[in-house]
């Protein structure tokens, strides 16, 4: 199995100062924002995006100041937008710890995240990295539109394939995405190389919501069905192929259990079990391969290198997790 210390070997002296800048860039003289920011950074997760960044610039010229810069701006806003996820949801819990919110309530949690989103904007324009604040922004703008299309579309029930594509490539696509073109961009790599880059980290994130989407189909640890998104009453690709491979009799059943399930186990586990049965899982797991091949073909069009191989890692254990 990967191992993430053993993937970021080429780059962890670069990742272990990132931190510290990191650290460094949320810092404020108000006691109440630095106590919060500092409850952030022990929780932070495994970093997967700044190494995006470093791994796309090592391999595209090699990674410098700007490639620190434009690390801690891609987690300074991928940060901002969960603090205010969380909010939108109504979620008390991120990564097994209390959400800001919980802990501070919705109106204090949206002003961190609106603090993080000027820190970001900040460190960008005090070093002249325009280009890099546009790729970002650019992949901010997409998440959002992203966010919205999928809450109108849930409300229809109206989801088909291309719809679910265009949602996954703005909500969660375009955030990797700009992480390979900003690591690119960061090494001053050219506008085709960085677009290269940037369509590389495009069909990374469509496979990695494939994958996450594919975990709903699965059992906890004590064998129940899990549903999370079948109870938020989202469409995912495994009910989607399912669904439209059914009868008309058995697709209204579905979508009605979808639709009026009231968190009821047992109506959850029908939905599971119908995508299990119907092979959507299968399906998904063809569509995830077949990002993942085309990114390894872009990928593969750059020189070998260590870097080069651990971003090849990086992204088999981003598309092949088993949680």
């Amino acid at each position: 199995m990967l191992s993430i210390n053993n993937i970021k070997k080429p780059i962890a002296a670069d990742i272990d100062v990132f931190e510290e800048k990191f650290k460094s860039s949320m810092q404020s003289s108000v006691p109440l924002l630095d106590r919060i920011t500092h409850y952030i950074v022990k929780r932070k997760g495994k970093q997967i995006r700044p190494m995006f960044v470093f791994f796309a610039a090592s391999i595209c010229g090699g990674i410098n100041e700007s490639t620190h810069r434009g690390a801690a701006l891609v987690e300074l806003l991928h940060t901002a937008s969960l603090v205010h996820d969380d909010v939108v949801d109504n979620s008390y819990q991120r990564r097994g710890f209390f959400s800001i919110n919980a802990l501070w309530k919705n109106k204090i949690a949206v002003l961190v995240g609106d603090y993080l989103l000027s820190k970001g904007l900040l460190l960008s324009i005090d070093n002249n990295d325009f280009n890099l604040l546009r790729i970002v922004s650019d992949a901010v703008k997409q998440m959002s539109e992203g966010e919205l299309m999928q809450i109108e579309k849930v409300r229809r029930m109206d989801i088909g394939e291309p719809v679910y594509y265009e949602v996954i490539r703005q909500k969660t696509a375009s955030l990797i995405a700009s992480c390979c073109a900003c690591g690119a961009a960061s090494a001053g790599a050219s506008d085709e190389v960085v677009e290269k880059m940037r369509l590389f980290g495009e069909k990374i994130g469509i496979a990695f919501q494939i994958k996450d989407d594919m975990f709903d189909f699965g059992t906890d640890d004590v064998g129940k069905p899990l549903g999370i998104d079948i109870k938020e009453k989202k469409v995912t690709l495994p009910l989607i192929y399912s669904l439209a491979n059914a009868t008309d009799a058995e697709k209204k059943r579905i979508i009605n259990l979808v639709k009026n399930h009231n968190d009821d186990p047992a109506k959850i586990a029908q939905i599971v079990k119908f995508v299990n049965d119907t092979g959507g899982l299968e399906y998904a797991e063809t569509q995830m391969k077949k990002y993942q091949d085309e990114a390894f073909e872009i990928l593969n069009t750059f020189p070998d290198s260590d870097s080069h191989r651990g971003l090849e890692q990086l992204v088999r254990f981003t598309t092949e997790r088993n949680k």
